[in-house]
């Protein structure tokens, strides 16, 4: 299959981009920075905003996974926050317009959304039936509406692009674990080795995730599976409360003790390293119904067999560029 995934530079992308190539794909990168994944994939560049000869990689295609979009690793402020929202919104957009322009539209548009969009609560999980969408702080603090507002935004964007004959799935995910540098994993498994990775806060916020084998295989499973549409949670089907979370991480790297972060300490970490505390404190608590209900089965259903294999690896991946 002809695969073009745009905003695929970043991590999320060279993962996608890696596997679906060494399947035997025709992947396509389309990026601002011309990526070309030292010849494993081809690459074109575009501007995230507006059409170009980039567009023509659609036609004909059989799959566009769009994953642009600015970090939300930041601090909130005003500019961030308009790059965040217009990079999302408008890379959408176009996308959609290019679909519309094309002789011979895509099959299929997976579009990259968040697991974030759902409620900061304790009491149930949220899936793709029952779930609360979040409409306002609903206990949480009001800084952490912007989030919910990118992503109701973002899925707006698919909903409303003009692409009838294109299958569209919104990939709902959580955090994405893999041992890569600069990675979620990486940062968290940072923490831990610091002797800081104990619990955040009082510890309750549930932590939703996937092992990067289980996207990986869910997105295969999605372009395989036609009964898929609109809005899918990329979610392992057990996410666990943070201070869980991080002892099972403990556990797996064979660190004895790992230092609590109070919500004051957690304030002044986010201040320093220029991010969010609703990153860490924003309970997410994502099951992936629809996912199962298809019968995809999970390699990594559990995070204590996840936590271990992943820092496996990463201690492979640096005794080997040491």
């Amino acid at each position: 299959m002809k695969i073009v995934i745009p905003g695929g530079s970043g991590q999320v992308g060279h993962l996608l981009a890696r596997e679906l190539a060494g399947a035997g794909h025709d992947v396509v990168v389309i990026s601002r920075s011309g990526d070309a994944g030292a010849g494993r994939w081809r690459s074109t560049l575009w501007d995230g905003r507006t059409m170009g000869d980039w567009a023509s990689e659609l036609d004909g295609a059989d799959v566009v996974i769009n994953l642009a979009g600015r970090s939300v690793n930041c601090r909130y402020t005003p500019e961030h926050r308009r790059e965040i929202m217009d990079s999302r919104v408008d890379s959408t957009r176009v996308v959609g317009e290019a679909i519309a322009a094309s002789a011979q539209p895509p099959a299929l548009w997976l579009q990259m959304s968040t697991a974030t969009i759902y409620a900061h609560r304790f009491d149930a999980p949220n899936d793709e039936h029952s779930g609360r969408i979040s409409t306002g702080p609903s206990g949480a603090p009001d800084a952490w509406r912007f989030s919910v507002d990118v992503a109701r935004a973002w899925e707006s964007a698919l909903e409303e692009a003009p692409t009838p004959q294109t299958r569209r799935v919104a990939l709902r995910s959580a955090m994405i674990m893999s041992p890569d540098a600069g990675g979620v994993f990486d940062t968290v498994l940072g923490l831990v080795r610091r002797g800081l990775g104990g619990r955040a806060g009082d510890g309750c916020q549930y932590t939703s995730w996937i092992h990067e084998t289980d996207f990986v295989a869910a997105v295969g499973f999605i372009m395989a599976h036609e009964e898929l549409r609109g809005a899918v949670n990329l979610a392992s089907p057990e996410p666990l409360p943070n201070a869980e979370f991080m002892r099972e991480l403990r556990h797996a790297w064979g660190a004895r003790f790992g230092l609590p972060a109070a919500h004051w300490m957690l304030e002044i970490g986010a201040l320093a390293m220029s991010t969010e505390t609703e990153l860490i404190l924003k309970s997410r608590r994502v099951i992936p119904a629809r996912l199962l209900e298809s019968g995809f089965q999970f390699v990594y259903p559990h995070w204590r067999d996840a936590a271990r294999e992943l820092c496996e690896r990463w201690r492979a991946q640096h005794r080997r560029s040491a």
